[in-house]
């Protein structure tokens, strides 16, 4: 007979909770899934059940990790509000919860950061998507006359690389203490104010393609 959905489910889940506590003690790359297999109590093969390699099981990992911030940035997306403030909401709620992670263990913090670099082909969708999320908000703003003489691909490369403090969580590491929703209200404000094309040299090409 299969096993229910939901021991599925379950399983995976306190999986993913055991190679919490290794990445923290040995290292993202460090730990094997064997490792993890006898961590959790069960053989091998029985582990290959529920993750065939290491990169299905950063794939889950990577899902637990964005799935909160995903939510946010949809519900954003299609809000009722003035774009300015949009914006400034699509970082400053994220901020929060990736202070909030930080300072609650700033170990396991800097091991995902590891984990996601170890498998970045993994988590690239979700920096993709959180590029388009944020390319919706910026062409809504294009609409009401912000960001004259430039393309959308532009701003979104020029927005990426302005918001590395406030959305790239390997800088947060390191100045964690300046990421903060007053800082991070100010330089929205001038990037509506400010970010435009030079009449005499129209950007009309991405230089940055790093989403947060």
């Amino acid at each position: 007979m299969p096993r229910p959905e939901t021991d599925i489910a379950a399983t995976r889940l306190r999986i993913i909770a055991a190679a919490d506590r290794m990445i923290q003690e040995k290292g993202a790359i460090s730990f094997t899934l064997s490792d993890l297999a006898t961590a959790v109590g069960m053989s091998p093969s029985n582990l290959y059940r529920f993750f065939e390699n290491k990169d299905a099981l950063a794939e889950a990992m990577a899902g637990e990790w964005f799935a909160e911030l995903l939510v946010i940035m949809e519900e954003l997306v299609s809000a009722d509000m003035p774009v300015e403030e949009k914006l400034y909401q699509f970082f400053a709620k994220r901020v929060v919860i990736k202070r909030a992670r930080y300072e609650d263990d700033p170990e396991l913090f800097e091991s995902y950061m590891e984990l996601g670099d170890e498998h970045f082909d993994v988590i690239k969708g979700y920096v993709d998507l959180a590029d388009h999320y944020m390319a919706s908000i910026l062409a809504e703003a294009m609409e009401k006359g912000y960001f004259k003489g430039l393309e959308l691909d532009a701003v979104v490369s020029l927005v990426n690389t302005m918001m590395q403090p406030f959305c790239n969580p390997q800088l947060m590491m390191q100045m964690m203490h300046l990421a903060t929703e007053e800082r991070l209200r100010i330089v929205i404000n001038t990037i509506f104010k400010g970010l435009q094309a030079d009449n005499d040299r129209l950007i009309t090409k991405p230089e940055l393609h790093v989403a947060g």
